[in-house]
């Protein structure tokens, strides 16, 4: 017996996903928002219902304030099953939409109706496209050249300089701390320099401000070199200009300082007064050497609990490398990968959006964001929207959330020093010097690029053990 169909040819009953407009497609691709056929499909349809309900309402508003009461108004009983998730999936179309058009305005139809016209913010090296709100008509028109190309990006002003170094960044590959701290150095020196045209910034302006921080601010010789290498980018990847002899002169020099270690009944006792994911994160960091960033960006695929291995990957310098699972933290991660596989489970069942994923990995590999392997090792309770895509998704661990943790460990644990969590991997290296572990392998296992940088756990290590007596301690004697 034939079931019974729909008009198009689909069973009766069964509902139709909706289908991407072009325009959404155009959006979605300049923001660089990598969604799914089926997630694409609905943002269109979002998107295509808040123009419908801007032409009814016809008030001649802005796009923001028009999506704020398109959200508001949404109901409840429009999307059935998955309510919640088709809601917050419009917010997230709708927060992606404000930021990637401009030139939002009104225009009059033959039949006296207003219509919102917009324009989509052109991605790098592509025309501008002219929207019609009521159809999806496009009429382009040039732009001039975006940062991060080969040209000089001429076009970058003290309104746009921000959009212009993200994309920079992003087409070098820089990390997203990396993109808000040099964002945050270039502010600065704009705001110095508030009375100086973007266009006649130069080299003398770049002086005074690193005087400025030297001496007005006294900072350390890292920041200012930290706040060079933002101001030196700029200048040469976005407003296509050179700063001369700064180049050579400006880099301040830093002394060697000796880092602050916990011997080994410290460390103990810190761990001792730290419990759950924390206590779990600050053990693997002492037990493997890890860095801060290194430890909450693991994913399930870095963990080989088989093998005992755990990879590091695009650690400090962008490298790869191997290191060791302490035994004594086997069993303990083989729980909490249970526990992450039911709340994979879960996430699955609701539908959300895949975990973040390098740009080119997420382009050739577009279902590997809700695969297992890739899942965060240590992810959020919590949802979160994530910095670049606007997207809601799950995400891993805020640094900060170890930060606290070991400061209040310290403080429990009555350390008087001052104490981070790379203390944690100081710790860890001068421990295994004194373990009589070969500075070679101490190398490979911390990523260090030269053997310098190792060798100075070497002095942390022979303090510790020297055993000269001091010449008070044998006044008595004589």
């Amino acid at each position: 017996m034939a079931h019974p169909k729909n008009g198009d040819g689909r069973p009766k009953g069964e509902r139709r996903e909706p289908e991407a407009s072009p325009w959404v497609r155009r959006l979605v691709e300049a923001q660089a928002v990598h969604l799914t056929a089926k997630q694409l499909g609905w943002w269109s349809f979002h998107l295509e219902s808040f123009l419908r309900y801007c032409r009814n309402r016809g008030d001649q508003v802005e796009a923001r304030v028009l999506a704020r009461g398109f959200f508001d108004a949404l109901s409840v009983e429009q999307f059935g099953e998955g309510t919640a998730y088709r809601v917050d999936q419009t917010k997230q179309a709708l927060t992606v939409f404000i930021r990637g058009i401009e030139n939002w305005h009104w225009e009059r139809s033959d039949a006296g109706a207003w219509i919102p016209r917009f324009r989509i913010k052109p991605p790098v090296d592509h025309d501008a496209s002219t929207m019609d709100g009521a159809t999806g008509a496009a009429s382009t028109s040039g732009v001039s050249p975006a940062a991060g190309s080969t040209g000089a990006a001429v076009s970058v002003s003290r309104q746009n300089w921000q959009n212009a170094l993200s994309t920079a960044l992003r087409v070098r590959h820089y990390a997203l701390r990396t993109e808000n701290t040099y964002r945050q150095w270039v502010r600065q020196l704009l705001d110095f320099h508030a009375d100086v045209p973007l266009a006649d910034l130069g080299e003398a302006h770049v002086q005074r401000f690193l005087e400025h921080l030297a001496v007005g601010r006294n900072v350390a010789a890292s920041t200012q070199n930290q706040s060079f290498s933002a101001i030196l980018f700029f200048f040469t990847h976005v407003l296509g200009r050179d700063l001369g002899e700064l180049h050579d002169t400006v880099r301040a020099k830093r002394g060697r300082k000796m880092p602050v270690v916990m011997d080994r009944s410290e460390v103990r006792r810190v761990l001792q007064v730290t419990e759950g994911t924390s206590g779990l994160m600050l053990r693997l960091m002492y037990g493997a050497g890890l860095r801060l960033m290194e430890c909450v960006r693991l994913r399930v695929t870095d963990v080989d609990l088989a093998r005992g291995l755990i990879a590091v990957r695009a650690g400090k310098g962008d490298k790869d490398r191997s290191v060791p699972i302490p035994v004594a933290l086997s069993e303990t991660l083989g729980e909490h990968l249970k526990r992450l596989r039911g709340l994979h489970e879960v996430d699955r069942i609701n539908s959300l959006p895949g975990v973040y994923l390098p740009h080119a990995l997420e382009t050739k590999y577009p279902n590997a964001g809700i695969e297992f392997a890739w899942q965060w090792f240590f992810p959020t309770k919590n949802l979160q929207n994530d910095p670049r895509s606007g997207l809601r998704r799950r995400h891993h661990l805020h640094k900060n959330t170890l930060s606290v943790a070991i400061k209040q460990a310290a403080r429990f644990a009555r350390i008087e020093k001052s104490i981070s969590c790379h203390t944690l991997r100081h710790s860890y290296a001068t421990h295994l010097v004194e373990d009589g572990v070969d500075l070679r392998s101490i190398q490979e296992l911390l990523g260090h690029k030269s053997i310098e940088t190792t060798m100075i756990y070497t002095h942390v290590a022979k303090a510790a053990s020297r055993r000269v007596h001091s010449p008070l301690d044998r006044m008595d004697d004589d």
